[in-house]
């Protein structure tokens, strides 16, 4: 008997198949009625009733007499490739990311979102290990807390107080990173189908997070003083978005800085189309001057910050955090026990508090935006023989998002420069549109080494 594969019946089948592989119809759920589905896909009843039944002879479905039918079975597993139509590896954030994480000693990274070892506060790092000799017992043997610590969220709390950003303890949740950050607040306000807008570019593993929690990602055009704010109000109009996701202060990958008159428009769309922001601010520390930020303008209303210490202190002691508004706490504590059964490591949140409350974080972090300042300038000087110029001179962290020569395609001399053991960061790993062909995103910081520049000239040769 025919399967229905290229028949009417085959296309409610397919459908149907998508939805339960998209996670929009999960386990146990009910299933459109057979005359609004057979209406929705403008076919027949009759149609639909077979397509059923022939999903629930392959055990996809099952039929609940006088009730209908719902999705039977487990589910298929779900991998974040399997989210997304498969690209060449070259241009893969997780080719990318993986290729960072597992690079051996004889490979440089100026692909890589992180700072090399000997730019971190190593001897604050060892105090504080060494302090951790004199902990409670239960700091070394117990789970975290549902919050995290009270401790490290009084801290924080004093530190957005700095930057104009009213929210006591209460209002700050301690999580195992960044990225985690950026899923709890996914799971707790996205269901399937939602739509998300990302700047473009932005920082890639954000589209991956939000590919599995199976969201519809829209971007807009990022420019030097954020994103362009007509396309913005087109986007909210035309799609109704639920979140949106940036970097306000040393965009990512680009470097920009929103300026205040974007920020205050932004925000006002924002609450025209109840939109929530996600202020992801992990390079924020890194600027030379505090710019305005969106969470300080809002009061922590519409605006969710997010942040960690993985890039100014230690990727190996990991912990972000989240600060929002009070009656939002314990809906993501309750996910977060659900999902990692309490907060960080209690001996990850010593480590950090240790650091922060002994003043050597503070000028840690004076000597590291010296110290990029210098490489930012350094690197520009070097690549520009290489005619690859910066799109904009950020003013702090570590990131250059540059033009590549004409003609150039940057997955192709990433390609060629891979085979000399350099890693490199092709634009469209951060584009959704991939319109970033001609970009590439380099860490100053991981720049030094003369083989990064002939690496990149011999590249740039073989792909001209």
């Amino acid at each position: 008997m025919s399967d229905g594969t290229g028949t009417r019946t085959g296309a409610v089948m397919d459908a149907i198949r998508r939805k339960v592989a998209r996670r929009a119809l999960s386990v146990g759920e009910r299933l459109p009625s057979i005359r609004r589905f057979a209406a929705a896909m403008e076919v027949s009843p009759s149609t639909v009733v077979e397509a059923y039944d022939r999903l629930a002879a392959e055990g996809l479905i099952r039929s609940r007499p006088g009730s209908g039918f719902y999705v039977a079975g487990a589910m298929p597993p779900l991998a974040p490739a399997e989210a997304e139509p498969r690209r060449d590896r070259a241009i893969d954030p997780f080719w990318v990311s993986r290729q960072s994480l597992d690079a051996g000693t004889g490979m440089l990274k100026p692909g890589c979102g992180w700072l090399p070892p000997d730019w971190m506060p190593q001897a604050a790092i060892r105090r504080a290990i060494r302090g951790l000799a004199r902990a409670d017992d239960a700091v070394l043997v117990d789970y975290g807390g549902a919050h995290g610590s009270a401790a490290l969220r009084r801290l924080l709390a004093r530190h957005l107080a700095g930057e104009g950003i009213e929210a006591g303890a209460d209002q700050i949740l301690l999580t195992n990173s960044g990225t985690q950050a950026i899923d709890l607040v996914c799971r707790f306000l996205l269901r399937p189908g939602d739509t998300v807008l990302i700047d473009d570019p932005c920082y890639f593993n954000v589209q991956a997070v939000l590919r599995v929690h199976r969201a519809k990602i829209v971007g807009v055009p990022y420019t030097p003083n954020g994103p362009d704010l007509p396309l913005f109000a087109e986007a909210l109009a035309a799609h109704r978005p639920r979140l949106y996701i940036t970097n306000s202060a040393l965009h990512n990958p680009t470097g920009a800085t929103m300026s205040p008159r974007t920020a205050h428009r932004l925000l006002t769309l924002a609450a025209a189309h109840d939109l929530t922001v996600v202020e992801d601010d992990i390079f924020g520390d890194f600027e030379p001057d505090a710019s305005p930020r969106l969470a300080a303008l809002d009061g922590l209303s519409r605006v969710i910050r997010i942040g960690s210490f993985s890039k100014t202190l230690s990727a190996s002691i990991r912990c972000g955090y989240i600060a929002t508004r009070a009656n939002w706490i314990d809906g993501l504590v309750d996910l977060q026990v659900a999902t990692n059964f309490g907060g960080p490591s209690p001996i990850a949140v010593a480590l950090i508090s240790g650091v922060l409350s002994d003043g050597s974080y503070n000028k840690h972090l004076e000597s590291l935006r010296r110290r990029l300042s210098r490489a930012r300038r350094e690197t520009r000087a070097k690549l520009e023989p290489l005619g690859i110029r910066p799109w904009i001179m950020p003013r702090g962290g570590f990131y250059l998002w540059c033009r590549l020569p004409a003609g150039r395609d940057a997955a192709e001399v990433a390609r060629s420069a891979l085979h000399e053991n350099v890693v490199l960061a092709p634009g469209n790993v951060f584009s959704l549109s991939q319109s970033a062909s001609a970009f590439m995103c380099f860490n100053v910081a991981q720049m030094s080494d003369p083989r990064v520049y002939a690496a990149l000239g011999r590249a740039l040769a073989e792909t001209a």
